[in-house]
């Protein structure tokens, strides 16, 4: 499964790497609500909440819908003006400008995107135009809780009103905790920024994608741009072009705004602890397939001690060589077991370094 956007009418000056206040603010937010994602913000996460003002955080309960589940395209604006080349402004002020300028129904679908299952990736009609959207959407928020409900009742009764508690909101924000992050954050983001720049002008696309994330490749006969993600969905930047945005607080959720008729947008971690090639989600998923075995399991549990020749593991488990083998074979296409010859011997041994990043490694893959 994967992400893909098609690339084939991109000119290489259609490509801009630039950070965003108002993304980065809406990570921030994520990671206030969800600390578990985020194990490296841990301590910033506790300062903020320890400090925060009662009525903003009861404040920041009431829409954490936006920002909780993943992250609303609401925090990418720029990506839904018309023309599809919009940028990212340099101040949160601007940015809440740009938002300001998507049209109610642009604002009330990506609002309600991740929660009430609003059409995404395809060109439909909206909560505010037609009356069954609509009435699935009330359902769905309902599902959800009277929170999300009430919210959603305004939301839809009036999306001016909303809009203008949402910007609100954002600048309390602001005011209360953001400024001095994206003071501190800006210059490595900025960094960021000119190095891809110069990867793009002087070696190329496929470069530039490569050192935003292992999971990004580029087919360049095809003009497809590949995301390994345990999703699926397709874009196209047609006319428009294609924004590069880097996070310092989004590790390890690798994102792509492929919402029909904006702007594509990859939002990916700067600065992260992940591996320098992290497994597909298709290595994992064998991984993981191979370790569910009982007997591969005690194997490895033998495997982790010591080196093993096929005939002594066979000899150990009351089994055939052959069976052994089979066993062993899927171990090692998963990657989990390494084997070195010694004489007319060869041996096996569970690679621990692989097996001990199975967790971190999983849940990179279904956060990315």
């Amino acid at each position: 499964m994967s992400v893909h956007i098609d690339i084939a009418r991109l000119r290489p000056e259609q490509v801009a790497v630039v950070p965003s206040p108002l993304a980065e603010l809406g990570m921030a937010l994520h990671a206030l609500s969800e600390p578990g994602h985020h194990p490296g913000l841990q301590g910033w996460v506790t300062g903020v909440t320890a400090r925060l003002d009662p009525h903003l955080a009861d404040r920041m309960c009431e829409a954490d819908f936006l920002w909780r589940t993943t992250f609303s395209d609401l925090f990418m604006p720029c990506a839904g003006i018309p023309g599809r080349s919009a940028l990212p402004s340099a101040t949160l002020a601007e940015e809440l400008d740009l938002l300001d300028k998507l049209t109610d129904e642009q604002f009330v679908d990506a609002a309600l995107e991740f929660t009430c299952a609003v059409g995404y990736d395809t060109c439909g009609p909206t909560a505010l135009t037609d009356p069954e959207v609509r009435r699935r959407s009330l359902d769905l928020a309902a599902a959800r809780g009277p929170q999300q409900l009430r919210f959603t009742e305004r939301l839809l009764a009036d999306p001016p009103r909303i809009r203008a508690w949402l910007r609100q909101f954002l600048q309390d924000c602001e005011a209360a905790f953001f400024a001095e992050a994206w003071s501190r954050l800006r210059h490595q983001l900025a960094a960021d920024a000119r190095h891809k720049t110069d990867l793009l002008r002087h070696k190329g696309l496929a470069e530039a994608l490569a050192a935003v994330s292992p999971a990004v490749t580029l087919d360049e006969a095809a003009a497809d741009i590949s995301v390994d993600k345990l999703g699926e969905g397709r874009t196209t930047t047609g006319d428009g072009g294609l924004l590069l945005v880097p996070t310092s607080l989004g590790w390890p959720h690798l994102m792509v705004l492929h919402r029909h008729g904006w702007q594509p947008v990859l939002h990916y971690p700067v600065g992260s602890p992940e591996l320098a090639a992290p497994p597909t989600l298709e290595q994992l998923a064998l991984r993981m397939t191979a370790l569910s075995h009982p007997v591969r399991m005690r194997i490895c549990r033998n495997l982790a001690r010591s080196a093993y020749t096929t005939g002594e593991l066979a000899q150990g488990h009351g089994m055939t060589a052959p069976e052994i083998s089979r066993h062993l074979a899927v171990l090692k296409k998963a990657g989990l077991i390494t084997t070195r010859r010694r004489g007319r011997y060869v041996l096996h041994q569970l690679d621990v370094t692989v097996v001990a990043r199975l967790g971190s490694e999983f849940l990179e893959g279904i956060l990315r």
